[in-house]
C-alpha cells in the first residue's frame, strides 16, 4: 500500500501521555509476541485470502493485487478472478490481456500482466502449482523479495521476514523511535525483521500477518491509534515523545491530470471494447494530444496496448 503524509503533530490525539524518556534499548522480541499475536487473534479482520480456502494461489492473487491498493478496492475485483481463475493454469490458458480486463481500475496494470507471467511459469514449471520454496518463488517473474517472503509465509507457514509498508511503519516506531522509516528497505531493517521473527514456523508466519494487521488498523501513518496498540507500553517511539518525522518530506502521490490518469482512461476505452480500438476513439478520452501520444506509447511500451495495422489497438494478445 502507498504511505501516505506524514503527520506533523509531535504527538497523536490518540496516544495520551508519554514519558519524557527514550528507553535505554529496543524491546526484546519475546515480549512483543505475546500481546501482538493475542491483539491478532481478537483482530484479525475476515479477509478471503486469510481462510484456508484460499490456497496458495489465493495468497499470490492477494499479494500482486494489494500491493499500493487499499483492501477495499481489492475485495471485489479479488473475488471475481479467483472465480474465473480458480488455478494458475486457468489464467495462463488466456491471453494477458484478459487478465489486463479483469485488473479493472485497480491502478498499476503490469501487476496484472506480471501475475499472468506468473501464472504461466508456474503452469511450465511447477505442474500448475505454486512452488513451496523461496528461491522458486523468486524466481517465477514479476516475483520480489516481499511477495516470494510472503507467499512462502502466508501459504505454506514457512518463517520468513515479511517486509511490506505497515510492517516497516510498525518495526520504525516500536524498535527503531522513528515515525516513519527510510524511503527504501534497508539492510539494517531486514536483520531487524529477522531478529524479531518468533523461532517456530507457524508463529512467526502469524507473527507477518499479525504486525501486517497491527500497521494497518492501529499503527497508521496518519493517526495512530496508541490507546489500542497491544504493545504500547514498549514502544520506542512513543516512550521517546512521539518525535515528529525528520526525514525527507513524504508527499501523497499526485493522480489528477498526469499520465497515470491518461493511461487509466485509455485502457479503460480497451478494456470496454469487444475488439480493437481505432485511433479516433482513444483520441477522444483526453484533450492535450502530446501527452495523450506519450501515455499511448508508454502502455505500448509496457506491453499493456498492442497496435495493430491501420491505427487500430488492443489489449495484448501474446
Amino acid at each position: 500500500m502507498t504511505a501516505t503524509t506524514a503527520s506533523t503533530a509531535s504527538a497523536p490525539a490518540s496516544a495520551g501521555a508519554a514519558p519524557a524518556h527514550a528507553p535505554a534499548s529496543a524491546p526484546e522480541p519475546a515480549a512483543l509476541h505475546g500481546p501482538v499475536l493475542q491483539w491478532f487473534h481478537e483482530h484479525a479482520r475476515d479477509l478471503p485470502w486469510r481462510r484456508p480456502e484460499a490456497g496458495p494461489w489465493g495468497v499470490m492473487v492477494s499479494e500482486f493485487m494489494l500491493q499500493q491498493t487499499p483492501v477495499s478496492r481489492v475485495l471485489p475485483v479479488y473475488t471475481q478472478w479467483l472465480k474465473r481463475w480458480p488455478r494458475p493454469a486457468d489464467l495462463a490458458a488466456e491471453a494477458p490481456g484478459e487478465a489486463v480486463r479483469a485488473w479493472g481500475r485497480l491502478g498499476y496494470p503490469r501487476r496484472a500482466l506480471r501475475l499472468h507471467a506468473a501464472a504461466t511459469a508456474i503452469k511450465e514449471r511447477h505442474n500448475g502449482d505454486v512452488p513451496k520454496r523461496h528461491p522458486q518463488l523468486l524466481a517465477l517473474p514479476g516475483i520480489g523479495e516481499y511477495t516470494a517472503a510472503a507467499v512462502a509465509s502466508f501459504a505454506y507457514g514457512q518463517r520468513h521476514a515479511v517486509l511490506d509498508t505497515n510492517v516497516r511503519r510498525v518495526y520504525a516506531r516500536l524498535v527503531g523511535g522513528t515515525e516513519f522509516p527510510p524511503g527504501a528497505t534497508t539492510a539494517v531493517e531486514r536483520r531487524v525483521a529477522r531478529e524479531l521473527l518468533p523461532d517456530e514456523d507457524a508463529e512467526a508466519a502469524r507473527w507477518g500477518a499479525a504486525t501486517m494487521e497491527l500497521g494497518a488498523l492501529v499503527c497508521t501513518a496518519r493517526k495512530p491509534d496508541c490507546g489500542n496498540c497491544p504493545v504500547a507500553t514498549l514502544c520506542a517511539w512513543r516512550l521517546a515523545g512521539h518525535p515528529a518525522h525528520a526525514g525527507p518530506p513524504r508527499r501523497t502521490q499526485s493522480y489528477a491530470g498526469t499520465d497515470r490518469q491518461v493511461r487509466g482512461r485509455l485502457l479503460a476505452v480497451l478494456r470496454d471494447a469487444d475488439g480493437p480500438v481505432p485511433q479516433q476513439r482513444l483520441d477522444a478520452v483526453w484533450h492535450e494530444p502530446v501527452q495523450r501520444a506519450r501515455a499511448l506509447d508508454s502502455l505500448v511500451s509496457d506491453g499493456l496496448v498492442e497496435p495493430l495495422a491501420d491505427g487500430l489497438y488492443r489489449l495484448p494478445q501474446s
